[in-house]
């Protein structure tokens, strides 16, 4: 009898349980199980099988692969050494690593659970209208989990069909081309079925707008230029997102539908909550380092290093608005009392962004609270297009348009982008304002692993707010490159061939 992978043959009826269509369920059919001959039969049973996909975004809901990826960069630190984060900032991951491990199982789960939906689906009597559109959020699903697999391993098993120990035990891997190819299949064929928007009781659910972002994200990430170009300006031409007047709270639990949003993972009080504004000032995680609040901009635009705005004595003032809504800074004002050293203990810094907190007024640190981790948002597209139209095209007018949008938004108002730049010089203001507004967004290292910068940024030591070496970052270009295909998974599966220098 053929073996059964960890994490890809896996039977998702179970899921349907735990849904919060289960009890109403229950009336249907007495029995306390399903099988797929029984289960699938009515408008119920879709909306309660497509809530099991949903559910398989629970990994990015706490953050392990979100937040989590920044702190394998020079963007910032993790306090210490859980789910192996720092040991992949400092070039010492395993096979085993608990967080490599994670994200191969959490998106073969959800790959699992958006096959067997795609498989029965058909078979609910229910409006043929809803249906189709509920395909299209199982494909736009499906994408998105196949998307992160091939962002870190390069090419994996594809499988697109409900999982079956027998066909699917022993699969080797696909190129990373063919999964690619699956990937913007699926998104194409998601995107016409999708509502650009939904009423408050769908909010969260994949939009047309969410399709046609994570398609211009593919195709950035694997060059191709026009084609990324014309997807993110396919969002653009919707009309429906704009960029939020308040960069400070757009992460905040208050404005967690606002305009800029165009997916994310929803979070509600009491079983999906966050407690990450009590983790940042219990533990310090993540940590920010000098070498991202270094590239905070002065507000003329220059680098500290070129601007005569810059005064080493005080180096955090006259900064970009965005260091300061999204870092807190020894000797600064947060939750109604300055910043001290034993505050941020790690690094001298600390993380603002998605916290619940202001400035000048003291609240008590909440326990949880129910923000949205937001997963794409229409400044990415922006940026998006520009380096896309950019590299396709040279710096044209629509290129300096785009990213002027985002530094330019209410609240931030940093100087436009110098005329008459070089395709070049554009290339690395666009790296730079992608690092500074999607900071902490789980994208940056994802960047570096494209741009193939990561062997210079992520080699050598990192430094604290007082330019102290605190951590050593190494990066092999022979072999990190890719992460390692889990241990676990080799072990079952002698077909899966290990990503090089990595046996």
């Amino acid at each position: 009898m053929k073996r059964k992978i960890h994490h890809i043959v896996y039977l998702p009826i179970a899921l349907f349980i735990i849904c919060s269509a289960c009890e109403s369920l229950l009336d249907v059919d007495p029995s306390d199980t399903f099988s797929t001959i029984s289960y699938w039969k009515t408008e119920e049973h879709a909306l309660a099988g497509i809530t099991g996909c949903y559910n398989a975004l629970s990994s990015w809901r706490s953050m392990d692969h979100f937040m989590e990826y920044d702190m394998i960069t020079s963007n910032c630190m993790p306090y210490n050494e859980s789910n192996g984060t720092q040991a992949i900032g400092k070039g010492e991951h395993l096979s085993i690593t608990p967080l490599i491990e994670s994200l191969w199982g959490a998106c073969y789960r959800g790959i699992g659970r958006t096959n067997t939906f795609l498989d029965n689906v058909t078979r609910c009597a229910m409006d043929e209208n809803l249906k189709n559109r509920l395909i299209g959020e199982a494909k736009f699903l499906r994408a998105f989990y196949y998307f992160n697999l091939a962002d870190k391993f390069g090419g994996v098993p594809l499988i697109t069909e409900a999982p079956d120990a027998e066909k699917h035990a022993d699969l080797p891997r696909n190129t990373k081309e063919a999964v690619v190819e699956q990937i913007l299949k699926d998104l194409t064929e998601a995107a016409p079925v999708l509502s650009v928007s939904y009423s408050s009781a769908d909010m969260g659910r994949a939009t047309k707008g969410a399709a046609l972002a994570l398609k211009a994200r593919v195709l950035l990430y694997n060059g191709r230029w026009n084609e990324a170009a014309e997807a993110a300006q396919a969002v653009m031409d919707l009309g429906v997102y704009e960029l939020f007047n308040n960069y400070r709270y757009f992460f905040s639990e208050d404005n967690k539908h606002n305009k800029e949003v165009i997916f994310n993972v929803e979070s509600a009080e009491p079983d999906f909550t966050q407690g990450f504004d009590n983790t940042i000032f219990t533990l310090n995680r993540p940590a920010p380092l000098k070498e991202l609040v270094d590239k905070y901009q002065m507000t003329d635009g220059k680098s500290i290093d070129e601007s005569p705005l810059y005064d080493p004595e005080n180096p955090y003032e006259n900064r970009d608005p965005r260091l300061h809504y999204s870092i807190t800074v020894v000797g600064y004002p947060y939750n109604g009392r300055l910043i001290a050293p034993n505050n941020v203990v790690t690094t001298g810094f600390g993380v603002k962004k998605y916290t619940s907190f202001k400035d000048d007024t003291t609240i008590p640190i909440p326990t949880r609270s129910a923000f949205n981790i937001i997963l794409i948002r229409y400044a990415e597209v922006l940026l998006t297009y520009a380096e896309a139209r950019n590299e396709f095209n040279g710096p044209d007018e629509s290129v300096y348009k785009a990213i002027n949008q985002v530094r330019s938004r209410t609240g931030v108002a940093m100087p436009n982008i110098p005329e008459g730049l070089t395709k070049e010089a554009m290339r690395e203001a666009i790296r730079l304002e992608r690092r500074i507004e999607l900071t902490f967004e789980g994208i940056y290292y994802s960047d570096i692993l494209r741009w193939k910068t990561a062997e210079i940024e992520n080699n050598g030591a990192m430094h604290n707010a007082s330019g102290i070496p605190i951590v050593e970052r190494k990066f092999d270009p022979d072999k990190h490159y890719l992460w390692p295909i889990p241990y676990n998974q080799i072990l079952q599966n002698p077909n899966l061939v290990q990503n090089p220098k990595w046996d």
